[in-house]
């Protein structure tokens, strides 16, 4: 009872109202020995059940509506999901339903129908790669002793920062000498079908853009990434069938990921919000193109 009290006071100061946005990504079906942090069905049922405990959770589209006309409610939170993952189908949003809560999920479009992120393919070449030396030298990378899930999960943690700012073709290089020297097929089922974007919205959940391809827009052109924003919305909307009116900035820090130009861009391509990654709450007078977004388990 305290806690919820002093959330609920933390989320009105000074008469200004405020909103907390959640991100996540995956909710597995069992713990990951290579991701130990990583929430699966238990602990994001757990964690509901203090959101629900602490917050009055509203769909982020009428959160940021009730904002703008002044009644959002005390200790105000939406949840979003970025990627799109199946799992956030076939294991979140259940328990999302059994609690009576609804998300919003930023789909990049261009991994639906069995395709892989980038990133996703370092973790499940080095999942699969057999016990001994990977050795990625002649790739610009390092080489790696494989053994159990300690040494396996802080090769990929290497991988993925020598490789996520990387410039795009670059970084596809780096997934491929991992992918090719492993030599082990990889899953084409870790993200989201087109047919089930209709179900997500059947079951009370709303959808956001995230670009098509989910790149770093600060290391592209300026056409590339505005085609990147429009093709992903584009895409979309064709799916769901209606108006795609909130964007997720890839990666999502600002000055790093993304800067004011690619704001124009979200402007121009007629979305209504756009969410980053920078921490902080949602108030009335912050920049609907700049929305601070947190990560729950942090």
């Amino acid at each position: 009872m305290l806690m919820r009290a002093l959330m609920r006071r933390a989320s009105v100061r000074g008469g200004q109202q405020r909103l907390s946005v959640f991100i996540f990504h995956r909710v597995l079906p069992a713990p990951d020995p290579l991701f130990p942090g990583e929430l699966d069905v238990a602990a994001f049922d757990r964690m509901l059940g203090w959101i629900g405990s602490w917050f009055r959770v509203l769909p982020l589209d009428e959160a940021l509506a009730r904002l703008d006309r002044g009644d959002l409610p005390p200790a105000a939170a939406a949840i979003t999901f970025d990627d799109g993952y199946a799992d956030n189908l076939q294991h979140a949003s259940p328990v999302l339903q059994r609690h009576g809560m609804t998300a919003t999920l930023f789909i990049a479009t261009g991994f639906l129908d069995g395709g892989r992120m980038w990133n996703d393919s370092i973790i499940e070449a080095v999942r699969a790669a057999p016990a001994g030396e990977l050795d990625l030298t002649a790739h610009g990378c390092e080489r790696f002793v494989l053994g159990d899930a300690a040494s396996r999960a802080g090769a990929i943690e290497r991988l993925i920062r020598h490789a996520k700012h990387l410039p795009p073709a670059r970084r596809q290089a780096v997934v491929d000498a991992v992918v090719g020297t492993v030599g082990a097929a990889l899953p084409r089922d870790l993200m989201l079908r087109s047919a089930d974007i209709p179900r997500w919205i059947e079951a009370g959940h709303g959808v956001g853009a995230h670009t098509v391809s989910h790149p770093i827009l600060a290391s592209l052109d300026a056409a590339t990434a505005r085609r990147e924003i429009h093709e992903g919305r584009d895409a979309l909307q064709a799916l769901c069938g209606r108006p795609v009116t909130l964007f997720a900035y890839p990666n999502g820090k600002p000055g790093q990921d993304y800067g004011p130009e690619h704001v124009r861009m979200a402007r121009e391509a007629g979305f209504a919000a756009a969410v980053s990654t920078a921490w902080g709450h949602v108030a009335s007078g912050s920049d609907r193109f700049r929305l601070p977004r947190f990560t729950p388990w942090d």
